[in-house]
């Protein structure tokens, strides 16, 4: 039975994910299939529209989307201290991002597909956020410290994880850009929100 039902989200997820279109066919295939894509900018304008866009889910096992997500890690790796990236900031829409996994050894960078947070805790952390599509704009933003999220593999491989601390915000931010918002507007929208300060203790070993 606990096979039956996976096989069948399994199924819905794919369901679910719409053929890419032409135009994004040709923007995943554009130029080197091995070369990183353009990163967009907020200050173009037809970029900025694609940034606040929201995102469909992604066909998991659609080769296109193989080397979108290799295109995207390459995108990347070529700028100075990214530790994250959305497929909107390449000109898809669609749901897929890279993390750079600071909980697990060696910093790994990890590709997710359909991401989804199930789950976010109360208690928040205040912390420095800059953004690849936002020249020199850098502030201070609440996020939760735990998240729990579900996401998909290029097998169409579902997986559930919970992440914490500095990887929690990476995730939370791009994420974010997937329903196309951007810190610049979220710090304008939460200028007035207000927060419970609370102490937190480490337990001494």
């Amino acid at each position: 039975m606990k096979k039956l039902s996976f096989l069948l989200l399994c199924f819905v997820s794919l369901a679910n994910a719409q053929k890419l279109t032409s135009n994004e066919i040709t923007i995943i295939n554009q130029g080197d299939i091995g070369s990183p894509l353009p990163i967009y900018q907020i200050t173009n304008a037809d970029q900025h529209k694609t940034l606040l866009s929201i995102s469909s889910e992604a066909d998991p096992v659609d080769p296109n989307t193989a080397t979108l997500v290799k295109r995207m890690k390459e995108s990347l790796l070529s700028t100075d201290g990214g530790v994250g990236i959305a497929a909107p900031q390449v000109g898809i829409n669609r749901k897929i991002i890279w993390v750079q996994r600071f909980d697990k050894k060696d910093n790994p960078l990890e590709y997710f597909i359909n991401p989804v947070i199930i789950w976010r805790s109360e208690l928040q952390n205040l912390g420095p956020e800059g953004d690849l599509s936002i020249p020199e704009f850098r502030d201070q933003f609440y996020r939760s410290k735990v998240i729990q999220l579900e996401y998909v593999d290029l097998k169409g491989q579902k997986y559930s994880e919970i992440v914490e601390g500095f990887t929690a915000v990476i995730f939370q931010h791009e994420i974010d850009h997937l329903f196309g918002i951007l810190i610049s507007d979220k710090k304008e929208k939460e200028k007035n929100d207000a927060y419970l300060k609370v102490d937190a203790f480490q337990k001494v070993k």
